[in-house]
C-alpha cells in the first residue's frame, strides 16, 4: 500500500451542474464539434460519491460558518494563472502511485454542508471512499460525523442513477479512477481532452453538438478528473491548462478549508447562482478541496466543501492504507 498525506485531488457534484445548465442555455456554435458516441465518463465514480457525501444525513459536528469564511483581507498579488502554475509545480513534486486495474484508489475526505443552502447549522462528516482503479467495480464508501470518532456506519456499494428516475440505481460501471494514460504536456492533454469529454448527462431536447463542440468543455472535463487520481506529471499539466482558461480569479482574503487547513482560493468561472472555489495550500500551493457558496437576495454565503485529506492505492474495498 502506498499513500500520499493531503493529497490534491477532489470536485464537486454542483459544479457540472451549473456548467451544464450554463452550455445549454447558452450554447456555442464551434466548427468540428466532437461526435456525441465518443465521449468519456471520467465522473461516473466521484460525482455519484460527492454527492452522496454532501447530501448524506448528517447528524453531528456543527462547524462555525467562518470555517468556510470568504474572506475580507485585500485580494492577494498573485493572479489566480499564477497561482494555477503554482500548483502545477506542487504536483510535479508529488510521489506518484502505480495501481493494477484490479485496485483501488482510497481517499478520505471532509465533506461540510447545510441541510438546506441558506438555514440551518454547518455539519460536517468524514467520508472514506474506494474506487475501482480499473473501472471493475462500483465504488464503496462509508461516513461518520466528525465529531463521533465510532460513528462509522457501515460499507455502502455506491450506484449511479437513472438521470429520468434518480430514485432508480444502475448497474452501470464507473470510469476509472485512476488516470494513468494522460498525456503530462498541456497542449496534448488539451487535445486528449477534446477528444474525450466528460458525459455531462444532458437533458433531452440539448444541443450536444454545441454542448460538446465548446470551447469550454476541455475545461469542464479537466476540472472532473480531479475526482480521481491524476499522477503527478499529468496534473501539472492539467493545472497549467486551467491556469488558460478564462475568467477565473482570486478570492480576496485567507481561506480556511474544512480541515481548517489556510490557503487561497481561486473561484472558477461558469457557475450559475453561486460559486465553485478550487483551494491550495497557501504556503506549498497543493490542491486541497473545493468549496461553493449561494448567492441568495444578492448576498453571497458558503453552502458546502470538501477537504481532500490522503489518497492511496489499496486493494480492496474497506482496507485502509
Amino acid at each position: 500500500m502506498t499513500k500520499i498525506e493531503q493529497s490534491p485531488h477532489g470536485f464537486e457534484e454542483q459544479l457540472l451542474t451549473d456548467l451544464k445548465a450554463h452550455i445549454v442555455r447558452r450554447p456555442e456554435t464551434v466548427p468540428a464539434a466532437r461526435p456525441v458516441g465518443h465521449r468519456t465518463r471520467f465522473l461516473r465514480g466521484w460525482r455519484l460519491a460527492g454527492a452522496f457525501g454532501l447530501t448524506v444525513a448528517l447528524t453531528a459536528g456543527v462547524l462555525a460558518a467562518q470555517t468556510m469564511g470568504l474572506g475580507h483581507q485585500p485580494p492577494p498579488a498573485a493572479s489566480a494563472s499564477e497561482i494555477l502554475r503554482l500548483a502545477a509545480d506542487a504536483a510535479r513534486r508529488q510521489p506518484e502511485l502505480t495501481a493494477r486495474p484490479d485496485q483501488y484508489v482510497f481517499t478520505e475526505s471532509l465533506a461540510t454542508s447545510r441541510e438546506r443552502p441558506d438555514a440551518g447549522p454547518y455539519r460536517t462528516t468524514r467520508v472514506q471512499l474506494w474506487q475501482s482503479a480499473g473501472g471493475v467495480a462500483h465504488p464503496q464508501a462509508r461516513y461518520r460525523p466528525e465529531s463521533v470518532p465510532d460513528g462509522w456506519g457501515d460499507l455502502r456499494v455506491l450506484r449511479p442513477s437513472d438521470p429520468a428516475d434518480p430514485r432508480r440505481e444502475l448497474d452501470e460501471l464507473p470510469s476509472p479512477a485512476y488516470h494513468g494514460d494522460l498525456p503530462a504536456d498541456p497542449d496534448r492533454l488539451l487535445r486528449y481532452l477534446r477528444e474525450h469529454p466528460v458525459d455531462l448527462h444532458l437533458p433531452d431536447g440539448a444541443d450536444e453538438k454545441a454542448v460538446y463542440g465548446s470551447e469550454n468543455m476541455p475545461y469542464v472535463t479537466a476540472r472532473s478528473m480531479l475526482d480521481g487520481y491524476v499522477p503527478p506529471r499529468a496534473l501539472a499539466a492539467l493545472f497549467e491548462l486551467l491556469a488558460r482558461e478564462p475568467g477565473a480569479v482570486v478570492v480576496p482574503g485567507d481561506v480556511v478549508d474544512a480541515a481548517g487547513r489556510h490557503g487561497v482560493a481561486v473561484r472558477m468561472p461558469g457557475v450559475i447562482g453561486g460559486a465553485n472555489d478550487f483551494v491550495f495550500d497557501r504556503d506549498s500551493h497543493v490542491y486541497l478541496g473545493t468549496r461553493r457558496s449561494v448567492v441568495r437576495d444578492g448576498k453571497e454565503s458558503p453552502e458546502s466543501a470538501v477537504a481532500r485529506l490522503r489518497i492511496a492505492i489499496v486493494d480492496r474495498p474497506g482496507q485502509l492504507p
